[in-house]
């Protein structure tokens, strides 16, 4: 088929590179302009303007696609049907009815479950055992339209978002290839969105902060759920450290292994109990969690044992 690919970031490029390599004509590519990023803030593609030049496909970087001029360049390419992945731009009516086949989008939940900006984040958050890629027929809500066909993940205990975000991405490009596939033959299906709905609001500072008079699980499940972006954080004797990897924690009492370890009782969330080769045992609202990888400002990821003994860390400690 005939299309124009809009999207931006990593998530997108499975997905374009299935449509170039399964012969399909992709007439134009959409990506955001260009962004300032590192010390230099010299200008940084995006990862699908990338992938496009390495197919020596065309590209178009609008500052706003709903613009009389980006609306005449969709017209000049005469598309069949227009495919957005996490393209970052809301399209306006007359782009979403310009092609024949309209626009079809591939949306990293199982809607009507997970509408909005960060559908993978939350769905690890909220510690969900399964989630999948959905496309949908583009309407002007926010990814209210039809679905079209479907794809489910299960969602392992200690996945990160950044692992589950890779895997839904080459599902959602295979799924895509099925939906045009079946475009092309007559023989899609249609299926309006019914049931119950959440929202996957953008991120903000406040959902990065540990609070540990939470249960082992919900954090355990903020850590992964922020992992590789934007990272988790906490306090240790006021430095500020991103925690990246952790495990809850089953014990109840003692362990041999553990040179160092604090009577349970009276422990207060966030007080280091114990420590040993696999880490830190924190003492949380409900539960104990294991802290196994954190990150202390300007430094690179290390074992959180080593950053504990480093300081010369005493059980009894607390985060905050």
């Amino acid at each position: 088929m005939r299309l124009v690919f809009m999207g931006t970031p990593d998530f997108a490029v499975p997905t374009l590179q299935a449509l170039a390599a399964h012969g399909h004509d992709v007439a134009g590519v959409f990506t955001q302009p260009d962004r300032p990023s590192g010390r230099g803030k010299n200008l940084k593609p995006s990862p699908v303007k990338t992938a496009a030049q390495e197919l020596g496909l065309p590209v178009y970087q609008p500052h706003k696609v709903k613009s009389p001029e980006s609306l005449e360049i969709l017209k000049e390419l005469i598309p069949e049907v227009i495919i957005v992945v996490a393209y970052g731009q809301l399209l306006s009516k007359e782009i979403l009815e310009l092609p024949p086949y309209g626009c079809i989008n591939v949306h990293a939940s199982l809607l009507p479950d997970w509408r909005g900006a960060a559908p993978i984040h939350w769905s690890i958050l909220e510690g969900d055992q399964r989630t999948g890629v959905t496309t949908m027929q583009m309407d002007e809500g926010l990814d209210t339209g039809d679905m079209l066909l479907k794809a489910e993940l299960p969602i392992g205990e200690d996945t990160t978002t950044g692992e589950l975000h890779d895997d839904l991405a080459q599902a959602g490009a295979q799924l895509l290839i099925a939906t045009l596939e079946q475009l092309r033959k007559g023989e899609l299906p249609r299926t309006p969105q019914k049931g119950p709905v959440r929202y996957a609001s953008l991120l903000t500072r406040e959902h990065e902060k540990i609070d540990w008079a939470r249960s082992a699980q919900a954090i355990h499940n903020q850590i992964r759920g922020l992992n590789p972006w934007p990272g988790s954080y906490t306090l240790f004797r006021e430095e500020t450290v991103k925690v990246w990897k952790s495990r809850v924690s089953g014990e109840e009492g003692g362990s041999e292994a553990e040179p160092n370890r604090l009577a349970l009782k009276d422990a207060r969330p966030g007080e280091i109990i114990a420590w040993d080769q696999q880490g830190l045992l924190v003492q949380t609202g409900e539960g104990l969690i294991r802290i196994a990888e954190v990150q202390p400002a300007g430094k690179k990821p290390m074992p959180a044992r080593d950053f504990f003994l480093g300081r010369h860390g005493q059980v009894g400690e607390c985060f905050s």
